[in-house]
């Protein structure tokens, strides 16, 4: 948040056209907006002005945008993070929620929807559970602060692993089907398909499970969901 309490967003793109469009718009819907035309200098920007949400731009000269994702979740930066990619390009799409985006929007894209999954995204990172710290099997969380151990070494969760996990502690013991997840979660219903849960639950499992093969608490619910054991 800046002084006047709206909504820091950073845009990191190389093209200047698209930082002032975009700038101009996210004003206009009651944000305030920092700007960088690289990965380098949008490390720096994120580190220094410490953003609620960042929009990044795939494609930059030097430094792009999938190796300032993966650079910026690796120093525990956990702010949710919106990709521009071109639309034909599946395969950062993919790359990039791995490496730990929360989300994506192919280029070019309507301001409308962009700003609709800003909305979201803001709204589930705000959104303060009963549930602030969980402690099981040596993992211990604290959601409030975004950090997140086991056995008393940092995990990098993403802001979308974080409030994944988050949402099924709250519902702890009560299988949660992939359309919750999503409506909860990403919020919204139009995300391409629920294999986008299935795979977040993956990496998941492989961070805080002692076997990801045969999971102790996030468990599948085959044909309905997943719940979650402490």
């Amino acid at each position: 948040m800046d002084a006047t309490g709206k909504p820091v967003i950073a845009v990191i793109d190389d093209e200047e056209a698209v930082r002032e469009s975009l700038g101009l718009n996210l004003r206009s819907a009651g944000y305030d907006a920092v700007f960088a035309s690289d990965g380098a200098k949008g490390i720096k920007l994120v580190e220094e002005c410490r953003p609620d949400l960042i929009i990044l731009d795939v494609i930059m000269p030097g430094k792009d945008g999938l190796q300032a994702c993966r650079e910026m979740r690796s120093s525990g930066i956990s702010t949710p993070i919106i990709l521009l990619t071109h639309r034909s390009s599946s395969v950062d799409k993919v790359l990039g929620l791995d490496l730990g985006a929360d989300d994506y929007i192919g280029k070019p894209f309507e301001i409308n929807e962009l700003l609709a999954r800003v909305r979201a995204l803001l709204r589930r990172s705000t959104e303060v559970f009963s549930t602030e710290v969980v402690n099981f099997a040596g993992v211990v969380v604290d959601f409030r602060a975004y950090r997140a151990a086991k056995n008393g070494v940092p995990l990098p969760l993403s802001a979308r692993e974080f409030r994944l996990l988050q949402y099924l502690v709250k519902k702890q013991g009560v299988v949660v089907s992939r359309d919750e997840l999503l409506d909860q979660v990403w919020g919204y219903s139009s995300y391409p398909s629920t294999r986008t849960v299935d795979n977040h639950i993956a990496r998941l499992r492989q961070k805080i499970e002692e076997n990801c093969e045969s999971p102790q608490h996030i468990i599948t619910v085959h044909g309905v969901g997943y719940k979650f054991v402490a």
